[in-house]
């Protein structure tokens, strides 16, 4: 009876154990993470809110981001610490962190290192250190430009106006589409162009077949695209154009004088001494059968 009893309170005292380090194990969780706006470069806040999920308090809560081997650093300490977490409640603990310029936009996981006391804890020191980590967003600014291009910009004349988008950001832009509006020309189709992605560091041109009617023309419209974080974004954008009037496009020499007219009058006349010429030939031989 004896050894069935020993056996009894072993078991009995292992499932005490197990279930406390269960309990343990998850007695903290990261509830929430919260941050500013974080660029290449800058400093955002970092919000991350910790729950005691024990039935009781814990004590000397320490939360410690790990940024030894990321491309991010702490503005000011990169730990912040708590009294105490009482069973049920949340706290939040606050960060300042600086991305380094050079890192791509996206997301990252940031190991953290959290320390705490239970109060009466079976645990010979009563400290707990758990580790994770937790995740940080890296977005990109939109840096656009946009430039107005012409070809053959001539009053009267058929030409091409191009919106030609330059992406300076540090992210692709995608969906982009593009409309314009006629100011001083004649669109010969449609207003609209879907242009697709303009990819970090490059650009990409939307081209209008047009007869430009007035010599104050201006390219204006809208760019539509997603950006980085798939924000749906509409800019306007009104550009003067380069265009000429006739005169002035002769004097430039864009375009040559249309001197076809002299070529018709050459002709006539040459005709008109063909005839000429055949009458005196027809003449000269009447005579010389006369005589």
């Amino acid at each position: 009876m004896k050894t069935k009893t020993k056996l009894f309170t072993g078991i009995a005292l292992f499932l005490v154990v197990s279930l406390f380090f269960i309990n343990l194990a998850s007695a903290i969780s990261i509830d929430q993470v919260t941050q500013d706006k974080l660029y290449p470069g800058e400093q955002a806040g970092v919000n991350i809110e910790v729950k005691n999920t024990l039935d009781d308090s814990i004590e000397n809560v320490n939360l410690m981001l790990d940024l030894s081997n990321t491309n991010f650093i702490s503005v000011g300490s990169a730990s912040d610490s708590i009294d105490e977490i009482f069973d049920g409640d949340t706290e939040t603990f606050n960060f300042e962190i600086k991305a380094s310029s050079d890192i791509k936009p996206g997301d990252y996981n940031v190991p953290y290192i959290l320390t705490y006391n239970i109060p009466n804890s079976v645990n010979s020191t009563g400290i707990v250190i758990e580790r994770g980590t937790v995740g940080i967003s890296v977005g990109a600014k939109t840096e656009l430009d946009y430039f107005a291009l012409t070809e053959n910009p001539v009053v009267g004349q058929k030409g091409t106006v191009s919106l030609k988008i330059i992406n300076s950001g540090l992210a692709d832009i995608k969906f982009v589409d593009v409309k314009i509006t006629s100011n001083g020309f004649t669109l010969l189709g449609s207003n609209e162009n879907y242009i697709g992605t303009v990819s970090s560091n490059d650009f990409e041109t939307a081209t209008y077949d047009v007869i430009f009617s007035s010599d104050q023309a201006r390219l204006s419209g809208t760019v539509s695209y997603k950006d980085f974080d798939n924000n749906d974004i509409t800019q306007n954008f009104d550009l003067p154009l380069t265009v000429y009037t006739q005169q002035r496009a002769l004097e430039l020499g864009i375009i040559q004088p249309n001197n076809s007219w002299i070529y018709l009058v050459i002709i006539v006349v040459l005709v008109i001494l063909w005839f000429v010429w055949r009458i005196i030939r027809k003449r000269r031989k009447k005579k010389k059968e006369i005589a």
